[in-house]
């Protein structure tokens, strides 16, 4: 194994250190586990809040800023952080009109955000939970009851995020929240396997020449493995799974992520889009905006995952809203 590490242990406690250092604009506090924003927002605003393990950045941390999170949470690699670092970011940031939680469906995730949100109810903070489950392609894992929250996430913090800048109330950016994910579906396909510090060694065995069809962003296995194919043959099988959904059915206008899981370069993210498109516009459906980059990562495993939200006019608009965060950037 070559990483750029200290030691195994401090690879998160280092990562962290780097990322006040690099971004002036976030206040990252490592003894209580929370980056937020490093300036307090205004009162009777809706605050929105996530977290999840380490290993899928930018996700959450660079998604906090104007425009989208107002506080993550980050976890040891690939583990849930705990409900005391919840309620701690919710109470640094709740401004008088609750907080939104954010949480990709992953049993430890959801326990803790659950047992955040009473503990934050003690509090006399009111919280509203976006579960976010949009990955289809398996149904219930070791990891989960029902689908894997995965790129949808991001859309998530986007639109709601945006909503919440704009002054509404607790039920309609959660509410918000909650249509894009109904609206949204990911597949993922890993081309090799991810190594976690602590273990030094791949998660599984892949051989050369075999991909994992439906992969998990932990390295969770998917629905087969079946021989390396030409990117058209790839996408068109994860595309089939994504279009199958009703929520996708007769979809006119859509938001499109092509997100690599780390290890794979930009130019292959851009052959994969290009096979999404083609699909898309053989269906009737129209790209109205994309993504393509590394945003939901699995340290540094090769592979991408697609993401496809059916997208109105109102989540076009909020969409388009104004964002100042490390990783997501427009409008302002």
């Amino acid at each position: 194994m070559k990483k750029f590490l200290n030691t195994p242990e401090s690879v998160l406690s280092d990562a962290l250190a780097g990322m006040a250092a690099a971004h002036p604009g976030l206040h990252v506090d490592q003894n209580a586990g929370v980056i937020r924003r490093a300036e307090e927002t205004r009162v009777g605003k809706v605050a929105l809040l996530s977290g999840g393990g380490s290993g899928h950045e930018p996700l959450h941390g660079g998604f906090v800023g104007t425009g989208m999170l107002d506080a993550a949470c980050p976890g040891e690699v690939f583990t849930s952080p705990v409900p005391d670092q919840m309620l701690a970011a919710a109470k640094a940031v709740e401004r008088g009109s609750g907080v939104v939680f954010v949480v990709k469906n992953y049993t430890g995730d959801v326990l803790n955000f659950q047992m955040a949100a009473e503990l934050a109810a003690d509090e006399g903070i009111e919280v509203q939970t976006v579960l976010v489950d949009d990955d289809v392609a398996v149904q219930d894992s070791t990891w989960t009851a029902g689908r894997r929250g995965t790129g949808a996430t991001v859309f998530v913090e986007k639109i709601a995020g945006a909503l919440a800048e704009q002054g509404a109330d607790l039920a309609a950016v959660a509410g918000i929240g909650r249509r894009v994910n109904e609206a949204s579906r990911s597949f993922a396909v890993a081309l090799t396997a991810c190594t976690t510090p602590a273990n030094g060694k791949p998660g599984f065995d892949l051989p050369d020449d075999e991909i994992e069809i439906g992969v998990g962003i932990h390295g969770e296995p998917g629905r087969h493995r079946q021989k390396l194919a030409p990117a058209r043959e790839i996408v068109a099988s994860a595309m089939d799974a994504i279009l199958a959904e009703p929520a996708l059915a007769d979809a006119g206008q859509v938001i499109v992520m092509v997100n690599g899981l780390g290890g794979t370069p930009l130019m292959e993210l851009y052959v994969v889009f290009h096979e999404v498109a083609a699909l898309l516009a053989d269906k009737g459906a129209a790209i109205a905006r994309s993504l393509v980059g590394n945003y939901v990562t699995s340290l540094d495993m090769a592979g991408a995952s697609i993401t496809v939200c059916r997208a109105d006019a109102e989540l076009l608009s909020l969409w388009d809203a104004p964002v100042n965060t490390p990783a997501l950037r427009w409008g302002l």
